[in-house]
């Protein structure tokens, strides 16, 4: 469901110093200008889905990264989600299953 156009694009994580990881993406091309997204993910399955806490905002302060500090490496893949809200319209979720120890 959403708006096609509306979901996150180039979706990218990078992990720093073993336990930082910071992941950004760039607003849907179609998004109506007041979308804002919300970054969830598990660490495996046996976790609790968590939302991002420290979030990177564009000069329109609409977040388009998160930074996540103690993360730990497991070898099953992670579960990323970036949903979106506006006004306007219905947003179209992204989500990915990436290995952690790849990137």
């Amino acid at each position: 469901a959403g708006m096609n156009g509306s979901a996150i694009e180039n979706f990218s994580c990078v992990i720093y110093n073993i336990f930082l990881m910071n992941c950004t993406w760039q607003a849907g091309r179609d998004a109506p200008a007041d979308t804002q997204y919300f970054l969830y993910w598990q660490k495996s399955i046996e976790d609790n889905q968590m939302e991002c806490e420290l979030y990177i905002k564009d000069e329109n302060r609409r977040n388009v990264g998160c930074i996540f500090q103690n993360v730990s490496i497991g070898h099953e893949k992670a579960y990323f989600l970036v949903n979106g809200s506006s006004k306007d319209s219905l947003i179209q979720f992204y989500d990915e299953y990436i290995d952690l120890y790849k990137i």
